[in-house]
């Protein structure tokens, strides 16, 4: 008797492919036995202790640390990518204020893709600077179309910032930044980085694996991204925690929520059982800032509000919900948070473009059919 083809194979259903191992990467693990997370071998808890997010860049989409000298030079590709040609610029002045900004960055990479395209007969190796590149551009990209769509002001986007952390600030604020406001960024951003096959990591290697160029797997990640189940968590966080105007009424308002069965987002998640170890160092960054400001309101609203969760529904804060704390201290706009997690995790997301690119093979599941038993057609005319 012949073996079943892998078309005609009974497997279990899961629902969102929970628990399903859909591929291998040798990128990142995340949640190994309930805790813990790692870029390509290293603890999130070193990285974000003694790395930068261009020392993680690197690491992810070269596979390993930079030397100071390789750093160095990553760091004049990072600025050199800041630029926006005319073309580019053109493109976004047409683009509304009403926009979402998670709308302009997808819009303006799948641009770019048309006027900067990849070249594949030129190798990785240009491949993997033309996804560095991506990463300072749509810092400029975005915050030259929010400078032009709020105040009409075509704003010049090079800055001679050597880190992106540094870049975004100095566009948002028109100044250099604070030493403390950019570290407490480039923390988020490498925190940000990579995380295995979530739900946009897993759509770029779908479309990816379908021999497109390496433009359009961003875009369908980016928006992946967009959906407030994914990347929307950190705004919906915020908006959470800053209704309330001390802890008191944050754990009368968050109790009524519940009994309310309102989703409360920025806890939990699909891998980590314990706790996600992202939290703790994004919270502590949190705290800082509200110390240097000396507005610890928000933050102590956000401590009731984790502590109620823990109680009522035993939830652990991810990484959203801090972070969304650490980028209101930043003076950075609700409607940055999701694109800022963009620009870091281009870098993720890139790395598993070439690791999939390496090892190919057409992404393309099975599902279960719940439909109509086989049914007899009917002529137009004879039917009711």
């Amino acid at each position: 008797m012949k073996a079943q083809t892998s078309e005609t194979t009974q497997v279990p259903l899961s629902a969102g492919l929970a628990g399903v191992t859909a591929g291998s990467t040798a990128i990142c693990t995340v949640g190994k036995e309930g805790v813990g997370l790692t870029y390509r071998g290293y603890s999130i808890e070193d990285l974000a202790q003694h790395s930068t997010f261009e020392e993680v860049a690197y690491l992810l989409i070269y596979g390993q640390l930079p030397n100071t000298t390789q750093l160095n030079e990553y760091k004049e590709l990072l600025q050199t990518g800041q630029a926006l040609s005319p073309a580019i610029c053109s493109i976004l002045e047409q683009i509304p204020k009403t926009a979402h900004p998670m709308d302009v960055l997808r819009t303006a990479c799948s641009a770019l893709g048309c006027i900067e395209p990849e070249n594949i007969s030129l190798g990785s190796a240009y491949s993997k600077k033309m996804a560095s590149r991506l990463m300072p551009f749509c810092i400029s990209a975005l915050l030259y179309w929010y400078n032009f769509s709020g105040q009409q002001k075509k704003i010049n986007v090079n800055t001679q910032e050597k880190t992106l952390a540094g870049h975004f600030l100095h566009l948002l604020q028109g100044k250099t930044p604070e030493p403390e406001q950019r570290r407490a960024l480039d923390v988020s951003l490498i925190l940000y980085a990579e995380h295995e096959f979530n739900a946009s990591t897993f759509a770029a290697r779908v479309c990816v694996s379908t021999e497109t160029d390496f433009y359009s797997p961003i875009v369908a990640a980016i928006a992946t991204l967009s959906g407030p189940l994914h990347g929307g968590a950190n705004e919906a966080a915020y908006q959470l925690i800053s209704q309330f105007k001390d802890p008191a009424a944050a754990e009368i308002g968050l109790r009524e929520k519940l009994n309310n069965k309102v989703l409360i987002m920025g806890f939990g998640h699909r891998v980590y059982k314990h706790e996600d170890p992202r939290s703790p160092i994004i919270k502590e960054w949190a705290r800082k800032l509200s110390l240097h400001k000396k507005d610890e309101t928000l933050f102590k609203v956000a401590e009731r509000i984790e502590q109620v969760m823990m109680e009522e529904k035993h939830l652990f804060p991810n990484l959203d919900f801090y972070s969304a704390l650490v980028y209101h201290y930043l003076g950075i706009p609700t409607i940055f948070f999701t694109p800022l997690f963009v620009v870091s995790r281009i870098s993720g997301w890139s790395a598993h473009i070439f690791e999939q690119r390496a090892n190919n093979k057409l992404i393309r599941p099975l599902a279960e059919y719940t439909g109509p038993a086989s049914r007899n057609y009917v002529a137009l005319d004879k039917r009711t």
